[in-house]
């Protein structure tokens, strides 16, 4: 059996007092905590396949908080990030959020609000991992179907009857429907509508 997951939050900040009052603040809550003072030290790191988010400073050498933001996003690597700033305004906190951050927190902040904004965090890390797991199953199930298999699925889902299907692909009535069957079953559809929801999930894998 998997071990239940455990989060991580991860705290670049390059005031060392500021990171340590952080990861003592969300260990007291029972979470894990690392902290960096660089963005290029938590690249070095990397990450587990747990849930986890970015505590992340605006200010910071080298590469400002924003700036490594659009750096993560050009490097494939989506993580939940809550900013931090002692001079935050508010065109940088529109563009942090614009930009998918979860929250942009002012120095000195609450710690509640902090760790409010890092359940928050969590969640929507939770629920991407799980989006994108059910979407790589989705995506072995459909490369398991037969070149025909696909052709067919996707004029079910465009809403074309059987009959209608017959005369696109050339083939009988009876022989569409085998293939609707054998499909549903692949896909593990239990109904036309869950087959809809899969093909919508596999975009922009071609279901024709």
């Amino acid at each position: 059996m998997k071990a239940a997951a455990l989060p991580t939050v991860f705290i670049i900040d390059d005031d060392r007092g500021m990171r340590q009052a952080i990861q003592d603040l969300v260990e007291s809550v029972g979470l894990r905590a690392e902290s960096f003072a660089t963005g290029q030290e938590f690249l070095n790191k990397g990450r587990t396949s747990d849930p986890s988010c970015l505590v992340l400073d605006v200010r910071l050498p080298q590469m400002s908080g924003l700036d490594f933001q659009h750096r993560l996003t050009e490097i494939g690597i989506q993580i939940p990030i809550i900013f931090i700033t002692a001079h935050g305004d508010v065109p940088m906190s529109v563009r942090a959020l614009k930009s998918g951050a979860v929250e942009f927190l002012t120095k000195p902040f609450r710690d509640q609000d902090l760790l409010d904004a890092i359940q928050q965090a969590l969640q929507r890390d939770r629920v991407a991992q799980e989006h994108e797991a059910e979407v790589r199953e989705l995506h072995v199930r459909y490369q398991g179907l037969t070149a025909r298999e696909r052709e067919v699925m996707g004029f079910v889902v465009s809403g074309l009857l059987n009959k209608q299907i017959a005369s696109e692909i050339g083939a009988s009535e009876a022989t569409v429907k085998i293939h609707r069957g054998n499909l549903m079953e692949k896909m593990q559809a239990a109904s036309l509508v869950e087959l809809v929801r899969m093909a919508d999930k596999l975009k922009p894998i071609s279901t024709k």
